[in-house]
């Protein structure tokens, strides 16, 4: 009982490192979307990619313990203490995934204001949309 004990706390613990070292990794996702630079998101995503499937595993092999070993008090604390690691891991993805949706919409409106979309909706007053004729890069001759 004690080395099932000893061997889950262990795998626990490489769990914690793992989601510890995916935080870093959001961390520096955010960091990269915010700088609106894209290099390096390719090898975050991987990285992110690669952590949350080591932490998929040691999970399932968590799972394999009797709960006589995943309820003892030590076992549980570590547990409770992972789920806030992984709530906060969702929270920082979900952050990260509105940064990047804000980027997206950025870039696709600058395009827009760029190669002149043929017309703009916008609403007038009365909360009617209301199209109208973008000229602004239309007649710029380079």
């Amino acid at each position: 009982m004690a080395d099932q004990t000893a061997l889950c706390l262990q795998k626990l613990s490489q769990q914690a490192t793992q989601l510890e070292s995916l935080l870093e990794v959001l961390d520096k996702e955010l960091d990269t979307l915010a700088s609106k630079s894209g290099d390096g998101l390719k090898d975050l995503a991987r990285t992110k990619l690669t952590l949350v499937n080591a932490v998929q595993k040691l999970d399932k092999e968590i799972a394999t313990f009797g709960d006589e070993t995943l309820n003892s008090s030590e076992v549980a604390s570590k547990i409770a203490s992972i789920r806030k690691q992984l709530e906060l891991c969702q929270h920082k993805n979900e952050v990260n995934a509105q940064a990047a949706r804000q980027a997206q919409l950025s870039v696709q409106q600058m395009k827009e204001i760029l190669i002149g979309t043929p017309t703009s909706v916008t609403y007038d007053q009365g909360g009617s949309v209301r199209t109208s004729d973008s000229g602004l890069v239309r007649n710029i001759k380079a």
